[in-house]
């Protein structure tokens, strides 16, 4: 009946194609009622897909409803993509992998470049698949080598070694292991990150990052332009743009991974950028791969009070009910099929929603069955410390919101399985 109501709102648009529904999607206070999550397999109209070639329309649909109600609309790709290798060493970890720094430039003249930092394994004999991700304080933080260039943009003074926001020295090496770039290298996989801030700084401004570039002059921040999860997504796929280009890299094993926001981040960029070949969203929660549903741990209105940025204006708008959301997390899950995503989380981050998280995979596996995958193997949670490594695969550890080598073993174990189906 809830559903059906909907279908009535946007049955014209529709039938029109869907490209015009966007214009013609109701305020979030017309939007019905919808309990659970919705099914990533019905189409606004009430249609249940019956046959695999209606996925692309279904896909196309959910990606409009996140970008209009949840994230924003992101600009299209750009034309050209620009590189210059900055640095390199072929003689790192005593001789096992070559370092690289590359600065990445796209769009229009001024916009802010990606400082993009690698560790490739050397003497493969062939190119390397590559985790990509995020990370929050500066490539310098990751590895203690003080031949990494420090980030000239607008640093949060939490970091470590930060002081005016902006990076020092001090903060070299200080957060070694959150990207495991040695063990990673050990294990025949190459490693690429950069700070999300090169992209959009991680403050509540719509002016200080990429955003300006890309609107017309004295224009204002709008309720369904892109906010700051889809800019620091969109950025991940400017990497993937270069990283297409470089042939130590496997293009077609590109693992795209982050940690809680920028675990948020990387789900969306798989959900979007279907040449990510394995997504690992890590204790990603509200926002991310949690249900926006869900009454356990963070709810909509504790995010989008504390981080009015990450998305969208329209997503206020359901911080008092999200059962009006026309979609939830686990359809952005689906978007990701029929490529493998892996969910991992900690016993002590509830924050996080563990639970929930497993069910949004159990739900989102019904895209993926619907497609000829198998999806998630089990019924119920796994075990505490015992990964689930099925297509849709799931990990719950001991211990806190955190990285640890434990979790890279994971992400590394389920790459190891899932590239050799």
């Amino acid at each position: 009946m809830k559903r059906a109501t909907l279908a009535l709102v946007v049955l014209a648009a529709c039938a029109a194609g869907w490209s015009a529904v966007a214009e013609e999607l109701p305020e979030a206070d017309k939007l019905p009622v919808i309990e659970e999550m919705p099914d990533p397999l019905v189409m606004l109209d009430g249609q249940r897909l019956t046959e695999q070639d209606q996925w692309p329309a279904r896909r196309d649909q959910l990606r409009q409803l996140f970008e209009h109600y949840m994230y924003g609309k992101a600009p299209p790709a750009p034309e050209s993509v620009r590189f210059k290798v900055r640095s390199e060493d072929p003689k790192y970890f005593d001789g096992k992998a070559t370092k690289r720094e590359v600065t990445v430039h796209y769009g229009p003249e001024g916009a802010p470049p990606i400082n993009l930092l690698m560790v490739v394994p050397n003497d493969l004999g062939k190119s390397a698949p590559v985790v990509l991700g995020l990370n929050f304080c500066g490539n310098h933080t990751l590895l203690d080598d003080e031949t990494i260039a420090l980030p000239t943009v607008w640093m949060p003074n939490r970091c470590p070694g930060c002081e005016g926001n902006k990076a020092t020295d001090k903060g070299r090496g200080a957060r070694v292991g959150r990207f495991d770039f040695e063990y990673a290298v050990e294990r025949g996989y190459s490693v690429a990150t950069f700070y999300h801030g090169d992209i959009d700084p991680d403050v509540n401004d719509f002016n200080n990052g990429v955003h300006p570039h890309f609107r017309e002059k004295e224009a204002r921040q709008g309720p369904h332009d892109w906010a700051c999860i889809a800019a620091w997504a969109w950025g991940l796929s400017r990497a993937i743009d270069y990283l297409e280009k470089d042939e130590s890299i496997d293009n077609e094993r590109i693992i795209v991974y982050g940690h809680s926001r920028n675990g948020k981040t990387a789900l969306l960029c798989g959900a979007f950028d279907e040449r990510v070949a394995i997504v690992i969203p890590h204790q990603a929660g509200c926002g991310g791969s949690s249900p926006s549903r869900s009454p356990v741990g963070e709810q909509l209105k504790d995010i989008n009070s504390r981080f009015p940025h990450w998305f969208c204006g329209e997503f206020h708008k359901f911080n008092d009910d999200p059962r009006r959301l026309p979609i939830d997390q686990n359809c952005l899950i689906a978007m990701c099929a029929p490529r493998p995503v892996l969910l991992t989380n900690a016993k002590d981050d509830q924050w996080a929603d563990p639970s929930g998280q497993f069910d949004a995979l159990k739900s989102a596996g019904k895209a993926y069955r619907f497609l000829g995958s198998p999806g998630l193997e089990a019924e119920k949670q796994p075990p505490l410390g015992q990964p689930l490594l099925s297509h849709l695969g799931y990990y719950i550890r001991a211990g806190k919101h955190s990285v640890t080598r434990d979790d890279w073993k994971v992400f590394l174990d389920f790459a190891d399985k899932r590239f050799a189906k």
